[in-house]
């Protein structure tokens, strides 16, 4: 088995990642990905012999749609809701480019705008993190793991410093380390 086929089965161990793929292609936008804690979470759970859906507090379904105004974001994030109103999980639903109008307000830098759905998950605070998923209409799925698998699976979380400030990594490491105590958890570069 390799790695990519490893964590397609490891994340599809989890009922809300299977439902989530099966309905997101009819949400009716491009370039999506169900991402970040929805599949290193659940491959930490895995490994650890735990439910594949304990400590994941939201499910986050990433797309990137042209228009970037808070109304057809608002839409989209409607009809999700109506989507996967029967997913027992709550699903956030974002267009990636819009970050870029918000990000500094919450987290305290600037962001450039992505450009694309990926372009996103390569700015993720930890390389570990750095995950997506689709799937097309027939079900097939396709990855994303810029990093590859490695440190995921051995439960290494690397530091990613191309845009999240180091507080941000420190407390999301932080709760991480409380859920799933067999991570080891990397130093921010000084």
């Amino acid at each position: 088995m390799t790695d990519q086929q490893r964590f397609l089965s490891c994340i599809q161990d989890n009922l809300v990642n299977r439902q989530i793929l099966e309905l997101a292609p009819r949400l009716g936008v491009s370039d999506w990905w169900l991402t970040a804690g929805a599949l290193f979470q659940t491959v930490w759970n895995v490994l650890d012999g735990r439910d594949p859906g304990a400590g994941i507090r939201d499910y986050d379904l990433f797309y990137f749609g042209d228009d970037t105004s808070y109304a057809a974001e608002d839409a989209v994030i409607r009809r999700a809701r109506q989507l996967f109103r029967d997913v027992p999980a709550e699903v956030e639903v974002r267009n990636e480019a819009r970050v870029h109008l918000w990000y500094e307000e919450h987290f305290g830098v600037p962001a450039a705008p992505f450009t694309s759905a990926t372009d996103a998950i390569d700015h993720f605070a930890a390389k570990t993190c750095c995950f997506g998923v689709t799937a097309s209409r027939d079900g097939s799925l396709t990855t994303y793991a810029p990093h590859g698998y490695a440190d995921l699976f051995a439960r290494r979380i690397v530091p990613n410093p191309v845009l999240a400030p180091k507080n941000v990594y420190l407390a999301k490491t932080g709760r991480w380390i409380r859920e799933w105590p067999s991570l080891t958890v990397l130093p921010w570069p000084l």
